[in-house]
Parts: structure tokens; C-alpha cells; sequence
């Protein structure tokens, strides 16, 4: 049997990621992992912007982290209580995929579950694939979600009846 303990969910709070937020979720309750909610800030401290205003470019980097952190406390909250253990990380990084591969083996991750734009071959070419190198370079599978995703994941049946 697969024994999936740790799942890990970056975000950058777009709707691919929230879409794969769901998946994670639910693969989290059904194995009865911990479900890890990752946001990789920008470093402000690296850009010429810092260099001329290093006092501005400090505060707005905390700005930057606090908002980051409210917004996956926000992802993560079960008013009923009922989803699962989870950990939240905010990490600052200039390299996106290097930061989430170390936490996934600093964490001992199983599990990645990543949402994709789903870009055309041109935009791809431009922008290149955070999801894409993390497939390459994770140290265990990952599942990306494309948004719109396909809907695997339903609503309790209980929940629909008692708002219908």
C-alpha cells in the first residue's frame, strides 16, 4: 500500500494553486497526511530597488511575508474543523522551484500537488514552468492540477442536500 504521510501544496494564491489546494486536501483526509501549504515570497532584498532604498525595501519585505502568511492561514482555516492536519510555510527565495524542492526534502514530503496554467506553447517558451521543473527535480511524484481541472473532487452529498 502507498503510504502518504506529508503532502505539500505551494501556492502563489493564483487559481491553479487553489484548485490543487482541493485535490491536496482531499488526498490529505483520505490518507490522513499532513497537508503542507507552502508560499514562496520574493526576495525585494536582491533587486536595484533595495540597493537605492534599503530601509523601504525592508519594510515592504515584511509587508510582503505577513501578507503571504495571512493569506495561507486563510486557505487553511476549517470553520468546522474538520480538514486536516496541516503546516504552513512562508519562505523568501529568489528561485521559486529550489525553494520548494528543499522543503520537500527538509520535510519529508511524499506528496506534491501543484496547480498549472496550463499555458500555450509560446507562453511556455517565454515564461518557462515553475511545475514543470519541480516534476523534474522533486524527490517524490507530483500531481499538477490544470485550471479549469477536470472535477474529481465533489462536495459532500450531505452538504449539497442541506443547501439545496
Amino acid at each position: 500500500m502507498i503510504n502518504i504521510t506529508n503532502i505539500l501544496v505551494p501556492t502563489d494564491f493564483g487559481a491553479p494553486a487553489d484548485a490543487a489546494l482541493l485535490y491536496a486536501r482531499e488526498l490529505a483526509v483520505r490518507f490522513n497526511a499532513r497537508l503542507h501549504l507552502l508560499h514562496v515570497a520574493d526576495n525585494l532584498q536582491i533587486c536595484t530597488f533595495a540597493e537605492a532604498y534599503p530601509d523601504m525595501a525592508l519594510r515592504l519585505q515584511a509587508e510582503l511575508e505577513k501578507t503571504a502568511r495571512e493569506q495561507v492561514d486563510a486557505r487553511l482555516l476549517d470553520s468546522d474543523g474538520s480538514g486536516p492536519r496541516t503546516a504552513r510555510a512562508v519562505i523568501t527565495s529568489p528561485t521559486p522551484v529550489v525553494a520548494i524542492v528543499d522543503y520537500a526534502k527538509a520535510n519529508r514530503i511524499d506528496l506534491i500537488v501543484m496547480g498549472t496554467h496550463g499555458r500555450g506553447p509560446l507562453g511556455h517558451f517565454m515564461m518557462g514552468s515553475v511545475a514543470e521543473r519541480v516534476v523534474r527535480l522533486a524527490p517524490c511524484p507530483v500531481l499538477t492540477v490544470r485550471h479549469p481541472e477536470h472535477e474529481f473532487v465533489w462536495p459532500d452529498a450531505l452538504t449539497t442536500v442541506a443547501h439545496a
